[in-house]
């Protein structure tokens, strides 16, 4: 069964130039709610913090590192901390957390964007301003009736776009493909595992790879700021172009598990086949997180994604997910459930 998350399902005028989606721009008022909320100063909850002599905080980091710390009850590092969580506009200013630790004999360092959850032992709860939190509910059903009022970094939560090319580039896209069938090559993984991911890739193909990358800058602020993922410089965006055909799959991994990839912090899948749709099977299964021995690792519960035609979708790249098998009768090359697929790095 799978947990509630965010999946929004916004379609976009196939006539419109995708980096003018005017349907995806913040609604008027949403960065006021942001300052609202900030000149508020949220608090913690005083009673509690006056009963506390220590509180054990476990920072959780993007990448999947997480660190464990006790402080002060009233230490203004607790208010900092839930502060920068709740700043999730992608104008939030980026700041550094420099933390004390080893009884001063060393530093934590990390950016703010970094920080994707805190888990505080007791529970300390933030009283966030009434009209602060009645404003930015409203905000949120006018992207979404599935979204949140509060996000757990636990939960999954994915970003769903239709008709992302023009009808001509996705006509051009397949007969690209078919054009440049002999140059695909198997896949691997970084671990080598045998039996793990079987599908066929492009690593070039710059005559497309030029134009996705220039649609996903163009809209990725609204991308973050749907997925309360905070702004950050991109300083790559990574494509492939890959086939999964008959039998195929790529078992549960993630995204920036690696010395490599851990600088990733998004990641795209961009949908495209022949019509009518020759295969079935192929969703991505997104699954939600949970902590064990300082790493995210897979929960019970997820969200399955449809490879819709002409559809994007995005989530975090530290969300452990998985291609399921595809069943494609006639076997064709041409007949695959085709994906541009990558990861937007900071």
């Amino acid at each position: 069964m799978a947990a509630s998350a965010l999946g929004i399902d916004r379609p976009i005028d196939p006539q419109q130039e995708i980096g003018d989606l005017s349907s995806l721009t913040p609604p008027e008022g949403d960065e006021d709610s942001d300052q609202s909320g900030d000149q508020s100063g949220d608090q913690l909850t005083d009673e509690l913090t006056d009963e506390l002599d220590q509180v054990t905080v476990t920072l959780l980091l993007s990448g999947g590192q997480e660190y464990t710390l006790t402080i002060d009850p009233t230490d203004e590092l607790l208010s900092d901390l839930f502060e920068t969580l709740m700043a999730t506009h992608p104008t939030a200013s980026r700041r550094l957390f420099q933390i004390p630790i080893r009884q001063g004999a060393a530093v934590l360092a990390f950016p703010s964007d970094r920080l994707v959850g805190v888990i505080t032992d007791p529970p300390i709860i933030v009283e966030q301003d009434s009209q602060a939190s009645s404003s930015s509910s409203h905000a949120s059903t006018q992207w979404s009736s599935t979204q949140s009022a509060e996000r757990d970094p636990l939960l999954s939560e994915y970003l769903q776009l239709d008709h992302f090319l023009t009808v001509d580039e996705h006509r051009a896209l397949l007969a690209y493909v078919e054009q440049h069938q002999s140059e695909f090559v198997g896949t691997t993984t970084f671990t080598g595992a045998q039996n793990y991911r079987e599908s066929v890739v492009l690593y070039a193909f710059p005559e497309f790879e030029d134009l996705i990358r220039q649609r996903l800058v163009s809209i990725a602020p609204q991308v973050f700021a749907h997925l309360g993922l905070p702004a950050f410089p991109i300083s790559q965006i990574e494509a492939q172009l890959t086939a999964h055909n008959d039998g195929q799959f790529y078992k549960v991994h993630n995204d920036n598990g690696s010395a490599d990839t851990i600088t990733r912090e998004l990641t795209y899948v961009y949908y495209f086949y022949r019509e009518p749709k020759p295969f079935t099977g192929g969703e991505l299964v997104i699954y939600d997180s949970k902590v064990e021995n300082n790493y995210y690792v897979q929960a019970d519960t997820f969200q399955t994604i449809e490879p819709r035609n002409n559809s994007i979708v995005f989530f975090r790249s530290r969300y452990m997910h998985e291609v399921l098998p595809i069943q494609c009768p006639s076997q064709n090359f041409l007949d695959s459930r085709f994906t541009i697929n990558g990861w937007i790095r900071r």
